[in-house]
Order: C-alpha cells, then structure tokens, then sequence
C-alpha cells in the first residue's frame, strides 16, 4: 500500500485552525490579530489598553502568576464574572485555595448562583479542568492547578478553543514554553496590584499597570 503524500498531508496539518503560525501573530496587523481573540473587557481600562485585543483574550488561556494566594488577584476577574452571571452564563471554579466569600462577590455584582466551586481529588485536577474547558456549559473556568508543565499548558489551550472558553489558571511558578495566549505576573503592596505583561500573543510589549485595588 503506497504511503500518504507528504504534501497532502502537510496542507492537511496546516489546515488546522488550531495550529499556531509564528508569523500570523508576530508580522500580522493589530485588526487581524484582535479578530482571532476578540477580547472580553477586563473593567480596567489601563489594562485593556496595554492588552492587544483590549481586553482578555476569548476563547483563551490566561495565566496569572502570584507569590502568594489573598494578593487580590481575584479582583483582576471579578468585573468578567459580574458581566457574564448578569447576562444568565455561569463560571466554574476549580480548586480554589479557599472558598470564595460570597457577601463580597454579591456587593460587587456578581450573580453567585452563577458560582459553581469543585474541589475534585489531586490526581484528576488536571482532567477536570481540561474537561470543563472543552464544556460550553461555563463561560469561565477559573483554576488553581498546582503543579503544570508546559505541556499540560498546551492541552489546556487547545481545550480553550475547543469549548469556546476563557479559561484562568493562577499559580505561584513561571512554566517554561508555556503555549497560554496571555501570561500576567501579579505582585501586591500596600495599596495596589501591579501586573507585568509577561507574555500577550500578537505583541512584543512588555507593560507594567498598576491597579488600586480593594480587598475583597
């Protein structure tokens, strides 16, 4: 039995929408490459600016990376939450550090019947939230993975695609080769939150935004 034609099956994988081509993000026009990652407004206009889809990337993976948990990182997504439980979509939280306090996600808008919390057992983290990802059951999936490599970033990201989701993931380390279409580091003081653009697919800057910011 011949073999497949090499070209064919080249033009096949090149084919796939969910291949990543260096020089569509890096060489492409700014319209063309918000128009692959519309973006969802983040409710911070500084940070929507520094962004090139001016808002979180759609159907996406967000990394934000954090020295330690109760940094108010959790206020970075509370404005997208509130949008999207006003407008009747639900968002999952997997194995958050603690449990979210509901008083302060309802005094800043946010439907909590629109809050679903799973804790699922250390072994299937991974696959839960990979799961959810693909689901088009939840607008937003928000993580706290533990430990990831860059290849589980990978699958994650395609998950993203695959179900239409912004997904979240927050973690204390930097993963080499991670394949996210954002990567944000978040560091807290006394009275704000600075993020630094590590990485925004489609653009070479490097920001830094600083956010006054409330405990929640």
């Amino acid at each position: 039995m011949p073999s497949p034609n090499p070209n064919k099956r080249l033009a096949a994988l090149l084919a796939n929408t969910n291949l990543w081509r260096a020089s569509e993000h890096h060489l492409a026009a700014p319209q063309q490459v918000n128009s692959h990652y519309p973006g969802a407004p983040t409710g911070f206009a500084a940070l929507d600016a520094s962004l090139p889809w001016r808002g979180w990337p759609a159907n996406a993976l967000t990394e934000i990376i954090t020295p330690l948990w109760g940094a108010g990182e959790l206020q970075l997504v509370l404005p997208l939450l509130r949008d999207i439980s006003q407008q009747g979509h639900s968002a999952l939280w997997v194995s958050p550090p603690c449990i979210p306090y509901a008083p302060a996600l309802a005094s800043a808008g946010v439907d909590i019947a629109r809050m679903i919390i799973v804790t699922p057992q250390s072994h299937q983290t991974l696959w839960g939230i990979e799961r959810a990802l693909q689901s088009s059951a939840c607008a937003v999936v928000l993580a706290w993975p533990g430990k990831l490599s860059g290849k589980h970033i990978r699958r994650l990201q395609l998950a993203c695609v695959t179900g239409q989701t912004l997904g979240f993931l927050f973690h204390h380390r930097y993963i080499r080769h991670s394949n996210a279409v954002l990567r944000l580091r978040a560091e807290a003081d006394d009275s704000a939150l600075t993020l630094t653009v590590l990485k925004a697919r489609g653009s070479h800057r490097h920001d830094r935004v600083r956010l006054p910011l409330e405990p929640l």
